[in-house]
């Protein structure tokens, strides 16, 4: 760009008739205007652009603070003191379900009344295992669920009855070292009661009630405690008179329940063998609720 003395030069050149003194100052003085009016023009447009740039990277730095809090904020809500959310939403398992009594059945499924009939091969205990396991899949809550015969073991390798919690033991220890993600651990069984101390009726509907029982000989004793005495509350909160309570244990050490390989180890007596499977099954979808709410800290 021409400041204006080389603007006036040049217009020297073009008229070298030697114009008068007045008109040379005119236009000079025009010239100057001009090009102050231009230089005028070029500081503003300078500076809007400087403006657009500031406040867009103003608008980028502070877009970043944002993405970056809000990321904080749902790591935080997320990461519930376990799992939570993120223990509910993994592929890996969170719950083991086993038997080791696995042919314990009910009396109504196997027509009968005779005490040493009360265990079956097919019709047993496993199945309201399975159905829990179901239950909590459609909660998005991951489950293995053991259905190694323990009976059919003991009874091919001789051994007696008192070690069927030994059998199921080795399978809990070598799914516990394969996936270090299981939080909890559910032995079911069936009691022996009768039917007005293990059903009660909820809403028109019969269910079996559930019993928790924890060894007092376990190293585990004080966790497992708390642990069922949480899921008691919960499930007493929800239907008042499902939950039998938590019952103590006490036993050799050589028979803890397994409970000492694990925290939140717990067997379940699900029902006795008065019982329906479909009222257990009633139970366990409304157990599936109070183990999702635990996971996601609700306790």
């Amino acid at each position: 760009m021409q400041n204006d003395k080389e603007i006036f030069d040049l217009l020297k050149d073009l008229y070298p008739q030697h114009p008068s003194k007045k008109f040379v100052t005119l236009t000079e003085n025009k010239l100057r205007q001009q090009a102050r009016s231009m230089s005028k023009k070029r500081i503003i447009t300078r500076f809007s652009v400087m403006t657009s740039i500031f406040l867009l990277c103003s608008f980028i730095f502070s877009w970043l603070i944002l993405s970056s809090e809000d990321s904080k904020v749902s790591i935080e809500i997320n990461g519930y003191g376990a799992a939570s959310s993120n223990a509910i939403d993994e592929k890996e398992p969170v719950v083991y379900i086993y038997h080791s009594h696995n042919t314990e059945s009910f009396i109504p499924e196997l027509q009968t009344k005779k005490s040493n009939q009360m265990f079956s091969h097919t019709k047993n205990v496993t199945l309201v295992g399975k159905e829990l396991s179901k239950a909590l899949k459609k909660l998005q809550i991951e489950a293995i669920h053991d259905e190694t015969d323990i009976a059919g073991i003991l009874k091919r390798k001789g051994l007696p009855f008192s070690d069927s919690y030994k059998v199921s033991g080795e399978n809990l220890q070598q799914a516990l070292a394969e996936h270090n993600s299981i939080r909890m651990i559910f032995d079911i069984h069936r009691d022996s009661l009768k039917r007005q101390d293990s059903t009660i009726e909820i809403k028109g509907e019969n269910y079996a009630r559930i019993q928790f029982t924890i060894s007092k000989t376990s190293e585990n004793y004080e966790v497992n405690k708390k642990f069922a005495t949480q899921l008691h509350k919960q499930l007493e909160e929800l239907y008042p008179g499902l939950s039998r309570g938590v019952e103590e244990k006490e036993i050799t050490p050589e028979n803890t329940y397994n409970q000492e390989l694990h925290d939140n180890s717990i067997l379940l007596n699900i029902g006795s063998i008065e019982n329906t499977l479909e009222e257990t099954y009633r139970t366990t979808d409304i157990f599936a609720q109070v183990v999702k709410n635990y996971l996601e800290g609700r306790n």
